[in-house]
């Protein structure tokens, strides 16, 4: 094998100015979620340049690639989507520039997470060029509306395309770290259901807001004595967004409603948060609801899911993440730190619902994840494309 890793290591390097135009490219297609069609055919011509056996685009419009025909499959993913640019006057450089400059790739998606997408269709190309010999069937796929519903696309392949692979990599940031688990989460409206009366005689109503305040009171105390994780840290809760109703501004509400946003750490289900918030409004006339998503991809397909992301976490001496340790260990020299996300991914569905054995591994820092003056070290895309095509041997 050492004599791979050399080989790998060295068309790594080879192909860094391939890597980054590749990168510069895609940075310059905005793809919000649901509108990623110009970027993903131009990831498929990519993946064709670089000499993969197949690519297609699936139903849903994800871009799947695929290198080798072994029994085992490796599934290594990126999603393609990004956020919006939010004020321009925060960049200190065209957010859709794709300027390559001073070492780095700059723009939006770079970080999150154009760049491991970039990163492995190189990966295949050094596969390729190295005439990949393994029992290993490697999908490298470019997938679509992660921000606006993380898993949704891995729902689809897994259970509309059949394809559910043996392992998995996900080539979100990781600061060229392993990671190997982060919170679940879920997104929960609380309805209160108050009566108006006019507002010169409040007495005779029951105001809505003052039920959803003093439960977003008890939402807060909630908040400090959720569960611990030693690995993947406490629960949260938030009220992020509270509106409300009545028949008039000089009435009493008869309705209000607040969004909450939950993570969940390990021990933490959908049930145990609902049933956490069904007690704070007991007595009341209000319930609780799990949100669903469901909307129209760029193909024209709609689909959906409910907005529960499990929380997951795979054992540091588990086959898979010993697995990337050694493909580590065998392009770098070095060991490599194991960790966490502290925000959610598609291996809430790969691994949270599927439980395939998934590893993180990403190009850039998750610091400029949705942030301005996002941007990326070419060397951590030389070094990402290089630790994918090790792992493919190593599995």
């Amino acid at each position: 094998m050492e004599n791979i890793y050399r080989q790998i290591n060295s068309l790594a390097e080879k192909y860094s100015s391939y890597t980054a135009e590749n990168l510069s490219k895609l940075v310059k297609i905005k793809s919000l979620s649901l509108g990623e069609k110009e970027v993903q055919q131009e990831l498929k011509r990519q993946m064709e340049e670089a000499g993969f056996d197949e690519v297609r685009i699936d139903g849903l419009g994800n871009v799947i690639g695929r290198v080798g025909n072994g029994k085992k499959i490796l599934a290594i993913d990126g999603h393609m989507d990004t956020v919006d640019v939010g004020l321009p006057e925060n960049w200190d450089f065209e957010p859709l520039g794709g300027e390559i400059k001073d070492g780095y790739v700059h723009g939006r998606g770079t970080v999150d997470q154009k760049g491991g997408v970039a990163a492995f269709v190189t990966s295949g190309k050094i596969l390729k060029e190295l005439n990949f010999d393994r029992d290993v069937t490697v999908y490298f796929v470019g997938s679509v509306i992660e921000e606006d519903c993380d898993g949704l696309c891995w729902k689809y392949i897994i259970e509309e395309e059949g394809i559910k692979p043996d392992f998995a990599i996900s080539t979100e940031p990781t600061n060229l770290n392993i990671y190997r688990g982060h919170r679940g989460r879920m997104e929960m409206h609380v309805h209160f259901y108050g009566v108006s009366s006019h507002g010169s005689a409040p007495e005779r109503g029951k105001n809505a807001i003052y039920m959803a305040s003093r439960v977003a009171l008890e939402v807060e105390k909630l908040n400090e004595r959720l569960k611990f994780d030693e690995f993947l840290g406490k629960g949260s809760i938030t009220i992020s967004e509270i509106i409300s109703g009545s028949p008039s501004l000089c009435a009493v509400s008869d309705y209000a409603r607040f969004h909450l946003d939950r993570r969940l750490t390990w021990g933490e289900t959908k049930e145990s948060a609902v049933k956490e918030i069904e007690e704070l409004i007991k007595g009341m006339n209000a319930k609780v609801e799990v949100l669903e998503y469901m909307e129209t991809s760029y193909t024209g397909l709609k689909y959906g899911m409910e907005k529960y992301y499990p929380t997951w976490k795979i054992d540091e001496k588990d086959y898979i993440v010993q697995t990337g340790v050694k493909a580590f260990q065998g392009v770098f020299g070095r060991q490599p730190k194991i960790d966490k996300w502290t925000f959610s991914t598609n291996g809430v569905t790969i691994n949270g619902y599927h439980k395939v054995p998934i590893i993180g591994f990403g190009p850039g820092n998750e610091v400029l994840a949705h942030a301005p003056n996002e941007k990326i070290p070419i060397s951590d895309l030389v070094a990402a494309s290089a630790f994918y095509a090790a792992f493919a041997y190593e599995i």
